[in-house]
């Protein structure tokens, strides 16, 4: 199930469990946060279009952070005059993940957990460039923990592999280093006399 809501002047198709950043909102990281203005649906039973909203349907979200943006660089010029302007601005953005939504007698609920992750890490998991983090395996029961040692000992230790020999230096230096034959050198033609 999918909508479209309207916030900040922008609209947005959502989903359970999306992550999107939209114009500054109000509120704490971990907040929830409700939009009413929902101006289409689409699920199981087709599409619902709204005139111009869509009355009863709430999209629920979750605050993940508050945040500048990028940077946007503002260049002035008037050619001729020597006139030029650098400035730059970075416009506040709410970063948000989609937990639920509800209307037109459908809902669909997203059952992970919102975390709070700096945007460098938000982006590289974006790229797929960021080490997943598996969940620590359980701990053993203090009978089971002081059995594992002896365990552990009884196998028998994995021994590194072996590095391969590398080719001694030296003998490829004197290689490199023993003189090459030389061609005879040629003798210059005499030159003739000039009458």
């Amino acid at each position: 199930m999918y909508a479209v809501i309207k916030t900040g002047g922008k609209q947005y198709r959502v989903q359970p469990g999306d992550v999107i950043v939209v114009e500054k909102l109000d509120g704490d990281a971990g907040s929830d946060v409700s939009f009413g203005e929902v101006m289409m649906l689409g699920g199981d039973k087709g599409v619902t279009l709204g005139a111009p909203l869509i009355k009863g349907a709430s999209v629920a979200a979750t605050l993940v952070e508050t945040r500048k943006g990028e940077k946007i660089k503002i260049f002035k010029k008037i050619r001729r005059q020597g006139y030029r302007r650098t400035n730059g601005h970075r416009q506040m953005e709410s970063v948000l993940r989609i937990t639920g939504i509800e209307g037109d007698g459908q809902s669909a609920k997203w059952d992970g957990k919102a975390e709070v992750l700096t945007k460098a890490e938000m982006n590289a998991r974006a790229r797929g460039l960021a080490p997943r983090v598996e969940a620590e395996p359980k701990k053993a029961p203090k009978a089971k923990a002081e059995a594992a040692p002896a365990e552990t000992a009884e196998a028998p230790a994995k021994k590194a592999p072996a590095k391969k020999a590398a080719a001694p230096k030296a003998e490829a230096k004197t290689e490199a280093k023993a003189p090459a034959k030389k061609a005879p050198a040629k003798k210059a033609a005499p030159k003739a006399d000039k009458e």
